[in-house]
């Protein structure tokens, strides 16, 4: 995958990729923005996707994003939770958790490009009914994994 960026004028920028290119108005909404509403749109296409493989239809679809950064810079995220509210004619609500399970924790690779280093939540709202609240995933936790002395077929 490959995107451009060039600059326009003033504060704006045109994104280009293989497929299209958008604006980018700069600080009518912002880069964070933009990032926060990509990571936001995967899931979503994954929670309207999925339903459609296995026959099954999602309407009203909304998911909310609430990001809490670090007050000193870099300001990275520090926590994110999605809620996701939406209707559906699935067999059961564990069917309708399963897609936004399946989002979440395998299919969104945005979601999972920052999961390392942010804390991440979710809440289901499903046919009006809160199925699921503050689900914690395992993030936030780094990548820095000690696995102890090692035997190696190497010396050092």
């Amino acid at each position: 995958m490959k995107v451009t960026v060039a600059h326009k004028e003033a504060m704006k920028f045109e994104a280009t990729t293989a497929k299209s290119s958008f604006i980018i108005d700069c600080p009518t909404i912002s880069p964070v923005e933009y990032f926060l509403s990509g990571i936001i749109t995967c899931s979503a296409t994954d929670v309207y996707m999925l339903p459609q493989n296995q026959g099954k239809t999602v309407t009203d679809l909304v998911v909310d994003g609430e990001v809490v950064r670090n007050d000193d810079h870099p300001k990275k995220f520090n926590s994110l939770h999605l809620t996701y509210t939406f209707n559906s004619d699935a067999d059961d609500d564990e069917q309708a958790a399963r897609w936004v399970m399946a989002s979440v924790e395998t299919y969104c690779s945005t979601i999972n490009t920052i999961r390392d280093t942010t804390k991440i939540s979710y809440t289901i709202i499903h046919n009006g009914k809160t199925i699921r609240e503050n689900v914690e995933m395992i993030s936030g936790q780094g990548t820095n994994v000690d696995l102890g002395e090692l035997d190696a077929c190497c010396p050092s």
